[in-house]
């Protein structure tokens, strides 16, 4: 086994089986759920399904140059750690801070999103007690040890999994008209400009909803620091996961586009009742559809949070071992648990508590904005990672052959991965920019990440005089 670093303090606990499901978990969450509908009324059925078909190629490329370094170099400074040893040492430093700052303000969102979800079925209640509930036990599973939180997540993401399995069934009876429902078909895809809706810019808006509802897969590099065996797991896990995801979200974007029309007026809503999941189930119980999909989204985002403060504290710790932040950080307790890195990014997810004071939506706008560009920054730095280690790899005269998992399609993918999410970045607003007059608050909603990242990179370079590492220097031997 190929260890990059020596860490002695996190236990290796997570097996293929629930490294995989917790990976697959990590991208099923509100983004099929509650944006694919969004996606569909945006480019149509055409344009929604190329959008997902192409951004699940990308997200593979970068799913297998990431478990090409993982299994060789199991860390849980994942692309921390790649980006700075094979790139630039202060891209590698940043992207760890934007890593962990995503996810800290990622579980506020999501807390955030649960007291909205907990409104269903108690109206008037106090988001302040349904954000400490939640909370409290996310870092509950989280503190108590590895183990535990991966069995909480395996879980969970079993749940969402099912459902959405459920969901294709249900819709499969529809369509070939098993029930008394009348689908409309594929005279839904003939509809005005269908099947591609609004041409480029429909497509352009798909690919952002796209993206966001693939994020997350990208957590299997950090869990590889405490996967059991990595140089075998996780090529197993990503083989699994990659066509899991895609089949599923291909499958129920198709079944959505025979079964409600992307004119459909519930398809621009962005809540439970207007889910084009609430809208397919009720076909079946008009009573209980809402409720079920209620309790399945806010498992969802239970589920989502909780492994984001997993990753999270990690990737602190991670900082911590380097130096970057006090060593206090990277201090363990006698199960695992990093308690401190994990107390300071609870810390920072109690921004939640902000939704008792401006309301709920308000600060779940905020937070999700605040954290939007975060993970295509993250995609970025791991495609630019994965393109010079290969090309380090083989410049040093090494042999391909013997690498644990070898990527396909290199460096087509990497390349191709790189170019898709500088698109996406440059479109995640585009209403915003052609809104007359423009939309200058929305714009710098959505792209505040940018400085911010570019600031602690270029900051880091000036302050510690790095260099981008020649190819001859880049080093594959353990520390």
């Amino acid at each position: 086994m190929h260890d990059l670093v020596s860490e002695p303090s996190l236990q290796r606990k997570l097996n293929a089986r629930v490294l995989g499901m917790i990976t697959l978990g990590g991208s099923i969450g509100t983004g099929i759920f509650l944006a694919s509908g969004n996606a569909l009324s945006v480019a149509g059925p055409g344009g929604t399904l190329l959008a997902y078909l192409v951004m699940g190629i990308m997200v593979y490329f970068l799913m297998a140059g990431l478990g090409e370094m993982a299994a060789f170099m199991p860390t849980t400074g994942s692309f921390y750690v790649y980006a700075a040893r094979f790139f630039d040492p202060s891209l590698g430093y940043a992207l760890g801070w934007n890593y962990w700052y995503s996810c800290a303000v990622y579980i506020a969102s999501e807390i955030s999103a649960s007291a909205l979800i907990m409104h269903f079925w108690f109206p008037g209640s106090s988001s302040l007690l349904w954000c400490s509930v939640f909370l409290f036990l996310i870092i509950g599973f989280n503190a108590i040890s590895t183990k535990a939180f991966g069995e909480f997540e395996y879980w969970l993401s079993f749940i969402k999994i099912f459902v959405v399995i459920l969901f294709i069934l249900t819709g499969f009876f529809l369509v070939f008209g098993l029930t008394e429902y009348k689908a409309g078909g594929f005279q839904n895809w003939r509809i005005g400009d269908g099947p591609f809706h609004s041409g480029w810019m429909g497509m352009l808006g798909a690919f952002v909803a796209a993206g966001f509802s693939f994020q997350g897969t990208e957590l299997i590099g950090v869990a590889a620091g405490e996967s059991i065996h990595p140089a075998k797991t996780i090529p197993k896990a990503i083989r699994m996961v990659f066509w899991r995801i895609l089949i599923f979200f291909v499958l129920s974007l198709f079944i959505i586009s025979l079964l409600i029309p992307y004119t459909a007026a519930q398809l621009t809503g962005s809540d439970v009742v207007t889910s084009p999941f609430t809208l397919v189930f009720q076909q079946y119980n008009k009573a209980s559809a809402a409720m079920i999909m209620n309790a399945v989204i806010l498992i969802a985002i239970i589920s989502t949070a909780n492994s984001s403060m997993y990753v999270g504290s990690r990737m602190l710790w991670y900082l911590a071992k380097q130096g970057h932040v006090p060593r206090i950080f990277s201090v363990v307790n006698q199960r695992g648990i990093p308690v401190y890195a994990l107390a300071l990014t609870s810390s920072i997810a109690m921004l939640a508590f902000l939704s008792s004071i401006f309301g709920n939506g308000r600060v779940y706008f905020w937070l999700l904005n605040a954290t939007s560009l975060s993970g295509f920054i993250a995609w970025m730095g791991i495609a630019i990672s994965h393109y010079r280690f290969r090309k380090a790899y083989l410049h040093q005269g090494k042999d391909p052959a013997k690498l644990p998992y070898l990527a396909k399609g290199y460096p087509f993918g990497p390349m191709f991965a790189f170019g898709v999410c500088i698109v996406v970045i440059g479109g995640q607003n585009y209403n915003a920019l052609m809104a007359t007059p423009i939309d200058w608050y929305g714009l710098f909603i959505s792209y505040i990440g940018v400085p911010f990242f570019l600031i602690i990179w270029l900051g880091h370079k000036w302050i510690n005089k790095t260099r981008i590492i020649p190819l001859k220097e880049c080093q594959f031997h353990c520390e």
